[in-house]
């Protein structure tokens, strides 16, 4: 008995100078073993609706290179492209919830605020630097703001997306020539307003189903920047485009908020400055890439380029502008951005 207590009275000074060892140790380096230790590493899904030939592909790329050389790759970008994720309003709702880190989305936010479906007017912008002045102002700020606190979807920055442009099986010069036309538009009310006040016959569709609808003819035309166009392979099956220009075109790169607040303040900074460069990316590469791809659409598939007076389309979509604002409580924004650009 007497060996036994001996036995475990060593044992327990032994635990007991250990454990002090240890903590005197811990001093000595400056710091501990746990400060040292690198943030664990993440993957966050970003999805969006286009194909891996588009622009958006090529934007979503520079984003994650940027994501993941900024944090030393313990964060990393995982891209959905083609719709893997669902459609834009998939997107939409699993950035609300949390199941989708990231996505380009733009009009489907009107579902959840109000504020930012008035971007969606057709000529609302005559030219793109009236559309620059709104998105990247104070106003574009607010509007960012308000669908932050509408949705929990945080908008990171906006994308240029260039001009929308109608294609067709035949030349668009006049109004007359889109009346009862079966255009394919996305499903926004403000769009479809304005397209019916013009005299067309809008056609809400999801853009997965727009090719074969071309195809089937269960559609007539469609309108969307160059750059969709392409990546849709709209060439194939429309002869010709009409340069309408009629909305001055953006996507959000936009975040879950929930995942966001997850992040540490150094995560929320790397996102913040990739965003940034990614957004400075894109909009370089739309605008140098926009004529290239609309001349190898006329090359290569032989499309006919027409170039019709936007005049009479402004001024008819215009019309419907006001009632729109006023159905949805926008009036007051609606007046400030005609204010700001001057009208």
């Amino acid at each position: 008995m007497k060996s036994v207590k001996s036995f475990a009275l060593i044992t327990a000074l032994a635990a007991a100078l250990s454990l002090t060892a240890a903590g005197c140790g811990g001093d000595e380096g400056g710091s501990s073993a746990s400060a040292k230790a690198e943030p664990e590493a993440i993957t966050l899904k970003l999805g969006h609706i286009q194909s891996e030939q588009d622009l958006w592909q090529l934007g979503s790329i520079k984003f994650k290179e940027e994501v993941e050389k900024l944090s030393n790759g313990t964060i990393k970008v995982e891209i959905f492209p083609n719709s893997t994720l669902g459609g834009d309003r998939d997107l939409a709702e699993g950035m609300k919830m949390g199941t989708v880190d990231f996505a380009l989305i733009a009009g489907v936010l009107g579902n959840f605020d109000k504020s930012i479906s008035i971007l969606e007017l057709p000529y609302l912008f005559r030219n793109h630097d009236e559309y620059v002045k709104i998105v990247n102002g104070p106003i574009g700020e607010e509007i960012a703001g308000n669908v932050l606190k509408s949705s929990g979807i945080r908008v990171l920055n906006f994308w240029d997306r260039g001009p929308r442009h109608v294609t067709a099986n035949k030349a668009i010069m006049t109004p007359d020539d889109i009346k009862g036309l079966k255009i394919r538009v996305p499903e926004i009310p403000a769009m479809v307003d304005t397209w019916k006040a013009m005299g067309a016959t809008p056609t809400p569709m999801a853009w997965s189903e727009v090719y074969t609808g071309l195809q089937q003819h269960t559609i007539d035309a469609q309108e969307n920047p160059i750059p969709f166009i392409y990546g849709g392979r709209i060439q194939e099956v429309q002869s010709h485009i009409s340069l309408t220009a009629h909305k001055y075109e953006y996507v959000t790169l936009a975040m879950s908020d929930r995942k966001f607040q997850q992040l540490t303040k150094e995560q929320q900074d790397i996102i913040v400055k990739a965003a940034q460069t990614a957004t400075d990316y894109e909009n370089n590469l739309v605008n140098t890439e926009t004529e290239k791809l609309l001349k190898e659409m006329v090359e290569k598939n032989g499309m006919t380029v027409d170039h019709p007076d936007i005049q009479p389309f402004a001024e008819l979509a215009v019309k419907a502008h006001l009632p729109y604002a006023q159905s949805i409580g926008m009036e007051d924004l609606l007046n400030r951005i005609n204010k700001e650009l001057g009208r």
